[in-house]
Parts: structure tokens; C-alpha cells; sequence
């Protein structure tokens, strides 16, 4: 049977097709640095929005209908499967995410449950189907998770950490604790991705966002590849394509690939045409401008964007993104002249 060839651009990318231009899209693309997300959370949580799919649909949606991104990005959060698991969490202001209940024990992960996406999540699902109802034929959207290591110091720690010393003990002392805890969030993770793209999702995005701040690769080998690559080798049977991105890998972006992913996200750490040389060319990349670079004047912001693109040199298989999430006191102007920079610079020239 014949595989048709994806239409959308970003698809395309994913895949390592040719396309006409370098697709664009934002991680956090949706959030603080719009006035109209900033109205809605005058009204709800940040919890609230993601409970409502009225809601998180409308937030996904705004910064498409304003900059005109190639993909949209699910409005959700990596922590949401972990209420249901039974955690107990909240945002507090200025803190970010408070769990208080942390797991520190083999008690504490026997407690833990495992879920049913569509049941316990089912908000989230709905979600989804509405995004993609919305978009049909338009855009696609990109569903995500949080990779094992990052929830699993999430769940230790309590919030964040700067050390992350107390999921290091539990990983070093505790190793079938830590093995049983890991394979958990892994089929965890696995059943929550799965669910967004039954629901619709066409491609999705696994964040790892602490393992690159607090593991060398030996002991991201060791204590976190094996349960990130459990996650997609089971979502690559779904046949969309697969998004690796971890924070501050630069060094073991080897392993990274190993784990797995049809693209692999870099940061602004590490050039493209050096991750590509790493790499290989039988995997995207993405990246991987300083989320700082879009408060520079708009002169010095498409150099920056050129020299990324220069490096990318319209080879198949690049997706513009930002290094890391964009922050959120961005000048908005300057987020809609990055999508329109981005787009004209990288017209193929046929």
C-alpha cells in the first residue's frame, strides 16, 4: 500500500521531505506573552484552562490565528497526568508547580496509579478533538508529554530544583525503586500520547526538560534512556512523527537520538550544522534560536534568524523553533516579524 506524502509543511519537515520553505513554530507559542491569553487568566488557573477544553482550544488557537505558526501546540501541561496518579499539585504564584505529596518511597510509588488517558483525562482528549476539528485542513497541531526523568524529579523533588539531589538519591540508592517509578510515568506517558493522537494530534513533542541541567551521559544512559526509548518505540506504531527535545543535551545528543525521535530538538547551546554532524542524516532537527533573541531590534534579530538558516542550509528536515520556551515578557511585534523573517528568508528558490 502507498504512503501518501504529508501536505502540511511541517509534517513534511518532520519527515525529511522537501519542502518550499523552513516551517515555524514556537514552543510556549501559546501563553503570558499574549494579552489575550493574560485576559483569560485574569478569570481561571492555569489548571482551569486545561480543565475547560472550551478554553485551552481558544488559548491553542491564538497565537495561529495571530502570527500565522506552521504548527499548533496543545495547550496543556508535562504535570497533568500526574493528578489522576494521585498527586497532589498546584501553581503557586510565583513558584510554579507545588506537589505535596512528593514520592520518596516504594510506598509512595505503590500508590501511585497507572491510568486511563480517556477516562481520567478525558478533558484533555476533548480537548484535542476540538483543536483539530478547528484546524482541519489548515494546520496541524502537535500533541506532547513530559519525558520520565523530568516528571520522575518533578515527583521527588516536589517542584524544581536546582540540585535535584533528592531524585539522584532516590536513583543511586533506591535503583529497583527508581526502575519501578520510571517504567510507571513510561507507560504512563505512553498511553497519554497515544490517547492525543487517537483524538487527533498528528505529530508529538516528549520534554525532557531537567535531564540535560542534572545528569551526565553515563548516568542519562544509565537512569533515563531506557524509559524515554520505551515511550517511542510504542508511539512509533502510530505512525505520526516523533519530537525529542531536551534541555542542555549538547553533550550526549548521541544518546538522545538513541532514545529516540524522527526530529530532534536543539537548543540555542548547540548549532544545527554541528547537531546535524552528530546526528546523521536519518533524523530532523529542530531549533534553535535564544528565546532572548526576539527582544533584539528587528535588524539584529534577522541575522540571527539568517545564521541558523545558513547553518540549516535548506538541507530536509529543519524546523525553525526557539531553543527553549518563549519568555514571557516578548515583545509580541517581534514574535509575528520572527514568522514572517523565518518564512521569506527560507523561500526555496525552484
Amino acid at each position: 500500500m502507498e504512503t501518501k506524502e504529508p501536505q502540511f509543511t511541517f509534517l513534511r519537515a518532520c519527515k525529511r521531505l522537501p519542502v518550499d520553505f523552513t516551517p515555524i513554530w514556537f514552543m510556549r507559542q501559546a501563553g503570558r506573552y499574549m494579552a489575550e491569553y493574560r485576559k483569560i487568566r485574569e478569570k481561571y488557573t492555569l489548571l482551569e484552562i486545561c480543565a475547560i477544553p472550551d478554553l485551552a482550544t481558544e488559548v491553542t488557537l491564538q497565537p495561529i490565528k495571530t502570527f500565522g505558526f506552521d504548527a499548533a501546540i496543545l495547550f496543556a501541561d508535562i504535570l497533568l497526568p500526574l493528578i489522576p496518579m494521585g498527586i497532589n499539585l498546584e501553581f503557586a504564584a510565583g513558584e510554579g508547580p507545588v506537589i505535596h505529596n512528593p514520592i520518596r518511597t516504594k510506598e509512595d510509588v505503590d500508590q501511585l496509579r497507572r491510568i486511563n488517558p480517556n477516562e481520567s483525562l478525558a478533558h484533555v482528549m476533548k480537548a484535542v478533538e476540538l483543536i483539530s476539528t478547528e484546524l482541519a485542513g489548515k494546520t496541524p497541531l502537535i500533541g506532547f508529554a513530559g519525558a520520565p526523568f523530568t516528571l520522575a524529579s518533578y515527583l521527588i523533588e516536589g517542584g524544581p530544583s536546582r540540585n535535584f539531589l533528592k531524585t539522584k538519591a532516590l536513583m543511586v540508592e533506591q535503583p529497583q525503586v527508581w526502575d519501578q517509578l520510571m517504567n510507571l510515568l513510561a507507560d504512563v506517558v505512553s498511553d497519554f500520547l497515544y490517547a492525543q493522537i487517537n483524538a487527533g494530534a498528528q505529530a508529538i513533542q516528549l520534554f525532557d526538560s531537567w535531564a540535560g541541567s542534572a545528569l551526565s551521559p553515563n548516568d542519562y544512559q544509565q537512569y533515563a534512556l531506557p524509559y524515554s526509548q520505551k515511550i517511542f518505540n510504542k508511539v512509533r506504531q502510530s505512525g505520526v512523527p516523533t519530537i525529542h527535545f531536551s534541555v542542555g543535551a549538547g553533550t550526549y545528543l548521541s544518546l538522545i537520538k538513541e532514545a529516540g525521535g524522527d526530529v530532534i530538538g536543539l537548543d540555542w547551546r548547540t548549532p544545527i550544522d554541528w547537531g546535524r554532524k552528530v546526528l546523521g542524516n536519518d533524523v530532523a532537527v529542530q531549533g534553535n534560536l535564544d528565546p532572548a533573541a526576539l527582544f533584539a531590534p528587528k535588524n539584529e534579530l534577522k541575522r540571527k534568524i539568517q545564521i541558523i538558516l545558513d547553518q540549516a542550509d535548506n538541507l530536509p528536515g529543519h524546523i525553525f523553533n526557539l531553543g527553549h520556551g518563549i519568555l514571557p515578557q516578548t515583545p509580541v511585534d517581534n514574535v509575528k516579524a520572527a514568522v514572517d523573517m523565518v518564512h521569506e528568508l527560507s523561500q526555496r528558490r525552484v
